[in-house]
């Protein structure tokens, strides 16, 4: 048990580490804004930082998520006599993004005027 302790600490202070080398892309304004809101006063930076890194971690894991359904749709009704796919743009859409989220338990729905 001594040992796996000290790999956890070791492996927590090598997360540190590299956290201090990294600047997330989701700016610290928005962090601070959504953790206020949700009521945790932290002043921690690296507290901060990691909340970021999780956000930034989840946004591209629904973002991968939504090109692989854009690419299983694209695959099903691809033509023979289309564009070789280096020329076709990929294009994700409403229906793409709302699959991706639905894996991850979230339901979005279009509002009923569209």
């Amino acid at each position: 048990k001594v040992e796996e302790k000290t790999d956890k600490e070791r492996e927590m202070a090598e997360l540190l580490v590299t956290m201090d080398n990294y600047s997330p892309i989701i700016p610290d304004a928005v962090i601070d804004y959504y953790l206020n809101k949700t009521g945790c006063d932290c002043d921690d930076a690296r507290v901060r930082k990691l909340f970021a890194l999780a956000g930034q971690k989840l946004i591209a894991d629904i973002a991968a998520d939504a090109l692989q359904f854009n690419k299983l749709k694209q695959g099903t009704s691809r033509n023979s006599a289309t564009k070789s796919s280096k020329d076709k743009k990929i294009i994700l859409g409403m229906d793409d993004l709302t699959s991706a989220l639905d894996e991850y338990g979230m339901n979005i729905k279009k509002p009923d005027y569209y």
